[in-house]
């Protein structure tokens, strides 16, 4: 090495060293550092209100308490009792069956009633969609108003059309256990057929009008179009909301709380009911956070398999 010439490292004197921490170091380190600097506020936010209240709500259901002082932890004594409690499998059974109305009965319904407004030359077709969609803005106490005047024994408008038109007596709606279930199951299907038939609409309108046309040149009938063509193209769109309607339908509450009440009895009493009933009226808000655990459970269980069923997220 000549005099003129600089070592390549380390200090001027060509001895042992590091290069020196200037500008463009702490620059590196802060454009290092960066990303984590912007998906920090998220990760932040699911801690706050995802991590910590599911962890405290793992402990709550492991204790007794009655909402005030110290919660007394009893191990898993919530969840043996809640395999014991008939009234929870009652539940459990009534969700099951809000869960095959909305999945076999609404989603079909949707899927149908979207089909019908995508076909072509229908005339006045917004004002056919504003009209189904009005019942999801509505809100659910004026709906179970309205539900509990037209149901009525006495004096509902549904009894009052049977007995002009075939001379039928007072039908008891809401207090035959049968009826209560399959009049929640109708408010149900009213509700929220509206809301999946935009999904299944936007999905329809997205398929290539290219793979019609090929099926019509090789004479495929209207079923078999439909069968061939139009369920694999809306495939990801019916995953998502077969999964939607599924958690909907599990945790449902609104409608039997305010058309029924969870009656007669405990007919038409849903497992979200359940929760409110432990917590809220009996003060046992370890027994409610365990029925709540099992709920989120089942749940998650569940939509994991319907995920892999139904292909979510597979590419082809």
């Amino acid at each position: 090495m000549t005099a003129l010439q600089a070592p390549p490292h380390g200090r001027p004197d060509g001895g042992p060293g590091k290069r020196p921490d200037g500008p463009r170091g702490a620059g590196r380190k802060q454009r290092q550092l960066a990303p984590y600097l912007f998906i920090a506020p998220f990760y932040v936010l699911y801690g706050l209100f995802m991590i910590i209240p599911i962890g405290a709500g793992i402990y709550l259901s492991m204790t007794e308490w009655v909402g005030l002082g110290t919660p007394e932890f009893i191990g898993f004594d919530n969840f043996a009792n809640l395999a014991r409690d008939t009234s929870f499998h009652k539940a459990l059974g009534n969700s099951l069956i809000y869960v095959l109305i909305s999945v076999l009965v609404v989603v079909p319904a949707a899927l149908l009633i979207a089909q019908a407004l995508n076909t072509k030359g229908l005339r006045a077709r917004d004002l056919f969609r504003v009209t189904f969609f009005i019942p999801m803005v509505l809100s659910p106490i004026v709906i179970a108003l309205v539900y509990s005047l037209l149901l009525d024994r006495n004096n509902g408008l549904v009894n009052a059309l049977l007995r002009a038109l075939f001379g039928a007596g007072n039908t008891d709606w809401l207090g035959d256990p049968t009826l209560a279930r399959l009049s929640v199951g109708f408010v149900l299907l009213w509700r929220w057929v509206g809301y999946l038939t935009i999904f299944f609409l936007a999905a329809l309108q997205a398929v290539p009008k290219e793979r019609y046309e090929a099926a019509e040149l090789d004479g495929a009938g209207v079923f078999r179009t439909f069968t061939a063509v139009t369920l694999p193209g809306i495939r990801p769109v019916t995953a998502f909301v077969v999964v939607t309607s599924f958690i909907g339908a599990a945790q449902l509450f609104d409608e039997p709380f305010l058309i029924t009440g969870g009656g007669p009895g405990e007919e038409t009493l849903s497992v979200a009911m359940f929760v409110y009933r432990a917590a809220f009226d009996r003060q046992q808000f370890g027994y409610a956070a365990a029925a709540g655990l099992v709920l989120f459970v089942i749940v998650f269980g569940v939509s994991q398999i319907l995920n892999r069923l139904l292909s979510i997220g597979r590419t082809s």
